[in-house]
């Protein structure tokens, strides 16, 4: 299963919670960047692009919802 068949399978406060989980994390990477400790730098885009993918996921939820 890919990362969006497993975010599918959430409901909204577990999106939401996953959000949340994935920002605390970029934001640490970003501060080991600034700190140079940060190896693979690599791993910051591939954060934002599961960010950008959590968040598409819960406004199609919501959206759904409110129909």
């Amino acid at each position: 299963m890919s990362k969006a068949t497993d975010l599918r399978a959430k409901d909204v406060a577990g999106l939401e919670k996953e959000v949340t989980d994935l920002l605390k994390a970029h934001f640490g990477l970003r501060m080991q960047k600034g700190t140079q400790q940060l190896g693979n730098t690599a791993t910051l885009k591939s954060t934002r692009r599961d960010i950008a993918r959590a968040k598409t996921i819960l406004a199609e939820k919501k959206k759904g919802a409110a129909k």
